[in-house]
């Protein structure tokens, strides 16, 4: 086969004589003679990682979903199988506990089994997890359930982990933070089911009947996750393994393999040197203790403060509390069940907008400034909802007693008995919901709670709207993405399979603890001292990463790691 390149073609000429034969071969050009490249075109490359980033940032999706979908469920779980508030908290973050057991396997497996086998294994749970939380009989079943899909939230660090090794220098920022955006567009999904099922369940349709939507509202809600669980399992199947684990498993053969669909041939050698020149230069030993030994290490110090700082702050801002508890919240304004649910769409909305935002600039601005700045912001929403609650009042009123003689759960004398403190203004939701229970009893009070604090609250609640989307604005344009960036950068291949799953479980311990224990503070710290106190720990967090975190963008993972080692040794 001919060749051509440049204009010319090989031309063989052979001149011959009696006794032999010699062959010469000459180039000689060719008139209007199309060019070809030996090298794909470096799109390509581009559009694969694209790709395969894009599959595995999915598992964001199924987390956002799966997290969310409990939301609408809080009231119908709760009068199902009369929880008390740590019962209930228990429920909702039962995922962050089951989190915290899996992610320390997760990085055993990852490295040892590899970043795909991993992903899948978690796409199975989340299926299994959705169907079993749908069907589940019982209050320890579905908590149980539950649990067993926070096995599958190690998909977070996994996903950030997989596309940090595919993904080139100049896209890392964006394809990591694909992550956070499918978070996002799965909590908003999430959000627009709950309204959509509940619509459909209090309309009285006959299909609704017939389906039993009405009667197993909350169990259509967690059953709506299984179709996207098959999905993502399906597109997971067409990924390749990451070349960082082949490397880091001493296949480099099969790790070229895979980047001859991310890069042009002639930087593979290279890439694949400089990957385990990383490996080795933290250690030779790759068990699971020499690897904590290297995050605990004197070198790692600053990469250590810095993720630790990041982990903690990222969810003690209150994130989980306002977006897995969002109708409850709403519920407190006195807007009522349906506005609640629409109310929590706009946070799904704003949550896509903004870390739309944040994706296309996490590259341009950098991971400091979004990071700094953005915390600046989280803290001034707070602020501002923290503001709004603190002037509200609680008044029993005509409107009060009108709504609990609507409620069928109502008994005549709670009414009457209401009567006693009609008209009484309150300061405080801790100190309104106190004279309820003083006045009806504790059973009577929990019964009628929500019904009586939607009637008789006198807040701005479109300055609490405000302040809540602010804070969902700033948290998705911020720390929420660019957390998970970070952690794809600043560690080293050979510490990356237990350092990032070692710091999600910091942050998904500090996860569980704040959705724990939010029913528990609504009820004894109230509103405004609870966004006091989420901004509080922002600041403190804030404080930290002023004075330690560096900007890593457009730099190579093998330069980070230099970076934060020479500053790390003199600090």
């Amino acid at each position: 086969m001919v060749c051509q390149k440049e204009g010319f073609a090989e031309v063989t000429v052979r001149h011959s004589n009696q006794l032999n034969c010699t062959h010469r071969i000459i180039a000689a050009p060719i008139a209007n003679t199309p060019k070809c490249s030996t090298k794909p075109n470096m799109n390509s490359y581009k559009t694969n990682a694209m790709i395969y980033s894009t599959i595995v940032a999915m598992g964001g999706f199924l987390f956002g979903l799966d997290a969310a979908l409990i939301s609408g469920t809080i009231d119908y779980i709760t009068a199902e199988f009369s929880l008390t508030p740590e019962q209930l908290g228990t429920a909702v973050s039962a995922p962050a506990l089951g989190v915290l057991v899996a992610l320390p396997f997760a990085g055993y497996i990852c490295n040892q089994f590899g970043r795909k086998k991993a992903i899948l294994l978690i796409a199975i749970l989340y299926l299994v997890s959705a169907i079993c939380s749908s069907l589940a009989p019982s209050y320890w079943t579905l908590v149980a359930a539950r649990f067993l899909g926070g096995l599958a939230f190690s998909s977070i660090s996994l996903a950030s982990m997989y596309i940090g090794e595919i993904a080139p220098p100049k896209l890392r920022g964006k394809l990591v933070s694909m992550t956070q955006i499918n978070i996002v567009i799965g909590l908003s999904g999430a959000y627009f089911v709950n309204y959509l099922i509940n619509h459909w369940a209090t309309s009285g349709a006959p299909w609704v009947v017939n389906m039993g939507l009405d009667t197993s509202t909350w169990r259509w809600m967690l059953g709506s996750e299984v179709p996207f669980a098959v999905l993502w399992f399906g597109l997971l199947l067409f990924i390749p393994e990451s070349p960082s684990w082949f490397v880091f498993q001493h296949r480099d053969e099969d790790a070229k393999q895979t980047l001859r669909k991310l890069m042009p041939e002639d930087e593979i050698d290279a890439h694949v040197a400089e990957v385990r020149e990383s490996i080795h230069k933290t250690t030779d030993d790759h068990s699971i203790q020499a690897q904590l030994r290297g995050i605990f290490g004197k070198p790692m110090r600053l990469t250590f403060v810095i993720a630790l700082t990041i982990a903690i702050a990222q969810q003690s801002t209150g994130i989980n509390a306002v977006l897995f508890y969002a109708q409850t919240i709403f519920k407190q304004l006195g807007i009522g069940s349906d506005a609640a649910f629409v109310q929590a769409i706009w946070v799904g909305l704003t949550s896509i907008v903004f870390t739309v935002m944040g994706l296309l600039l996490v590259d341009r601005l950098g991971r400091r400034p979004l990071i700094i700045w953005g915390m600046v912001w989280i803290i001034a929403s707070l602020g501002i909802c923290a503001y709004a609650f603190h002037n509200a009042r609680y008044v029993v009123s005509e409107q009060t007693i009108a709504a609990i003689e609507a409620d069928e759960q109502n008994a005549l004398s709670e009414v009457s008995r209401l009567q006693s403190i009609a008209g009484v203004q309150h300061t405080s939701d801790i100190e309104f919901k106190q004279a309820i229970r003083d006045t009806l009893g504790p059973d009577d009070a929990n019964k009628h709670m929500g019904t009586i604090l939607d009637a008789s609250i006198q807040i701005d609640a479109k300055l609490v709207l405000f302040g809540i989307l602010s804070f969902i604005a700033a948290f998705h344009f911020s720390v929420g993405p660019v957390m998970w960036v970070l952690f794809s950068e600043i560690f080293p291949v050979s510490l990356r399979g237990i350092a990032i799953p070692f710091f999600t479980i910091v942050t998904s311990l500090t996860s569980w603890l704040v959705q724990f224990f939010f029913p528990r503070q609504l009820e004894s710290m109230g509103m405004t001292s609870v966004f006091l106190f989420y901004a509080g720990t922002v600041f403190a967090g804030l404080v930290i990463l002023f004075f330690t975190l560096k900007e890593t963008k457009n730099m190579s993972i093998e330069e980070i790691e230099t970076t934060l080692r020479t500053n790390g040794a003199t600090t």
